[in-house]
């Protein structure tokens, strides 16, 4: 793993480099500009009900009261250090407010961030705050090589912004295209030689990828995170250079073959090869 600027580079398992832009001072004061209104109207709220049943229960005693008062203060607490801590925890590292910046909190290897991982840095967020407004927290960031304030150098964890991956555009789906470049690197459907069999949809059997055929038990072997990968490569491979761009197709189709034992049919490329897994694996999500 490797950060230049503010982009973050991470080799994953499988061998496929994942390059994600890391979140700066802006993004992350919306987002906690955004939270911390969100938590205030929740506290108000919170103040307003007390006001209305604390007086009410001096009727029935004072043990009910200060009952209610110790549960008031607990939930609280619980508002106070939970908020953050649950919502980057279960909300794939998002709070309201960076769903709104379109920023996340993953874990430095690329993963998600656990429970723990996430109490962790936001148990640190006291001390970020001093001695106001985020002070400390904001010096790290920019002393910090990945803008990590104290509770993700303390929690091992990154804030990174979210990049809008599109669906993948199939050629022969009728869809638009990504770019406006993208004619300029569709594959062209060969013309099959009279006589041959046409299969698939189209004049001349349709895309490439739609004419490979590949077994199902070994395409069972692979999982959503592959799909994930694949639709990454096809969402971003327009912006690559060639070199690039067919280097990263043949180490992903590297790594699936390894993991599932399929392999290239000859009169496939590597990039036909890969559009054929991806297709035929939502195919099987969407029979199962």
């Amino acid at each position: 793993m490797e950060s230049i600027g503010d982009q973050l580079n991470i080799d994953t398992p499988e061998l496929v480099a994942i390059e994600m832009p890391l979140a700066g001072i802006g993004s992350r004061f919306i987002a906690i500009l955004i939270d911390y209104i969100i938590w205030g109207a929740a506290f108000l709220v919170l103040v307003l009900m007390a006001a209305i049943i604390l007086p009410a229960l001096h009727f029935f005693g004072g043990v009910s009261a200060n009952w209610a008062v110790g549960i008031f203060f607990l939930i609280v607490f619980l508002l106070q250090w939970g908020y953050f801590a649950l919502f980057e925890a279960f909300g794939n590292g998002r709070t309201p407010g960076k769903r709104v910046a379109r920023i996340r909190v993953i874990h430095q290897s690329g993963r998600g961030i656990s429970f723990v991982e996430s109490l962790a840095r936001n148990l640190v967020r006291f001390i970020d705050y001093l001695p106001g407004f985020y002070a400390v927290g904001v010096v790290a960031i920019f002393l910090s090589r990945r803008n990590q304030r104290l509770g993700d150098l303390v929690a091992g964890t990154l804030v990174v912004r979210d990049r809008e991956v599109d669906a993948p555009q199939w050629e022969g789906s009728g869809t638009a295209t990504r770019t406006f470049t993208a004619a300029a690197f569709a594959v062209q459907s060969p013309i099959p030689a009279p006589g041959s069999p046409q299969t698939g949809p189209g004049p001349w059997g349709g895309p490439p990828h739609l004419r490979v055929v590949l077994p199902a038990p070994a395409l069972g072997k692979l999982s959503a995170t592959d799909l994930e990968v694949l639709e990454g490569f096809f969402a971003r491979r327009l912006d690559m250079d060639l070199a690039t761009r067919g280097a990263l197709a043949s180490r992903i189709a590297s790594a699936l073959c390894s993991k599932s034992g399929l392999a290239i049919p000859q009169d496939a490329s590597v990039e036909t090869f890969l559009e054929a897994v991806a297709h035929q694996l939502r195919e099987l999500g969407r029979m199962s």
